[in-house]
């Protein structure tokens, strides 16, 4: 496993290995796996990758699966729940927009059908395929990311500047920023 090319960033982490092999970059158009990106990625605001996938399993346990029609209908009582829990990252301001979200995201799907048509339209429903030769020269936003950062916050969401958007992008697969040089290029 070892002498496989990977993108720099993995590291010699064995889960940032396997969510690198497995899911990072990998198209997702299921709505339920996009909020789960969508949540996780905001809570990686000022924090490492890292440190948000090795919390994973515990913010799911924490936040039903990710389920968006159950965070919708959180209250004071479970934020202060959550903010007693150490398997996540405890900060409020993040803990609410992710409530504050899932009901954003449910009228997303009212108006698109889907939160998958709507996020996916912003790259016209296919992934756009970089050709960074290093990590050095992956950006940390695009243009596209800067308008579905513009439109997000429009429609009342939280915690969706430009960064938080294209690591999101990245993770669901809207953009392929695997090096060239990476196994995974290829594959998508």
């Amino acid at each position: 496993m070892n002498d496989i090319k990977r993108c720099e960033w993995t590291g010699n982490d064995e889960k940032m290995i396997q969510y690198h092999d497995a899911e990072w970059g990998v198209p997702v158009k299921d709505d339920q796996k996009l909020f789960e990106y969508f949540v996780l990625d905001a809570f990686q605001a000022g924090l490492s990758w890292k440190t948000i996938l090795h919390k994973r399993e515990n913010f799911r346990k924490a936040f039903d699966n990710f389920d968006p029609e159950k965070i919708a209908l959180y209250n004071s009582n479970k934020v202060n729940t959550l903010l007693q829990d150490s398997g996540i990252i405890r900060n409020r301001l993040k803990i609410q927009a992710t409530i504050h979200n899932a009901r954003q995201y449910k009228e997303i799907q009212a108006k698109y059908e889907s939160f998958s048509t709507y996020i996916w339209s912003f790259v016209q429903g296919e992934p756009i395929i970089n050709k960074w030769h290093s990590l050095q020269e992956v950006p940390a936003t695009s243009s596209i990311s800067d308008k579905m950062s513009k439109d997000l916050k429009q429609k009342g969401f939280k915690f969706v500047g430009s960064t938080i958007c294209y690591a999101f992008m990245q993770a669901a697969g809207l953009v392929n920023d695997h090096t060239t040089g990476c196994f995974r290029y290829k594959q998508g």
